[in-house]
């Protein structure tokens, strides 16, 4: 073997989620664009969320270049980053594994008129309803119980996830 040559390990990228959507969504889609289409990668979770937007992101990356991605959540997945998840065709979660599900909430630092702010309500109506139904899309399975914890706000543990059927649970 050359000493100089950059061979990538083998195996799928594997590529941390932690902290904010904020904080990882440009590296997280820096380390997508490395893995071949198709080709496979692992997510190591450990994400309170953030913007839905830099989530849909990853999202739309993962399912535009058909990759093959599963999802390992370390800790907590929940809001925003659950969309990460719910994309993953494989996931693992452990008893101790936090999901807060939700719906969307809005927030702005930015100064905007009375306008603006009216036209973004309504986007932002509809948008938290697509992302909704995309969330269920992708879940694929236990709609129902999907449905009522976003609309409670609910904090559910690793165990009731795997119990629903939307992951497996990985003993620790």
């Amino acid at each position: 073997m050359d000493p100089n040559s950059e061979d990538k390990p083998e195996g799928p990228a594997e590529i941390p989620i932690v902290g904010d959507v904020d904080d990882w969504e440009g590296d997280v889609l820096k380390a997508l664009l490395d893995v071949p289409a198709g080709g496979e990668c692992v997510f190591y979770i450990d994400s309170a969320g953030g913007s839905v937007y830099g989530a849909l992101s990853v999202l739309t990356l993962v399912r535009y270049r058909r990759l093959r991605a599963t999802a390992v959540v370390l800790g907590e997945c929940s809001s925003a980053a659950l969309l990460v998840f719910a994309a993953c065709q494989r996931r693992l979660v452990t008893p101790y594994s936090t999901l807060l599900f939700h719906r969307m909430r809005w927030e702005s630092d930015k100064r905007i008129g009375s306008t603006e702010a009216a036209l973004w309500a309504r986007h932002f109506e509809l948008l938290e309803q697509e992302i909704d139904k995309l969330q269920l899309r992708l879940f694929g399975t236990a709609v129902e119980q999907v449905r009522r914890w976003t609309q409670e706000g609910y904090y559910a543990t690793g165990s009731e996830i795997a119990a629903a059927g939307l992951a497996e649970l990985l003993e620790i």
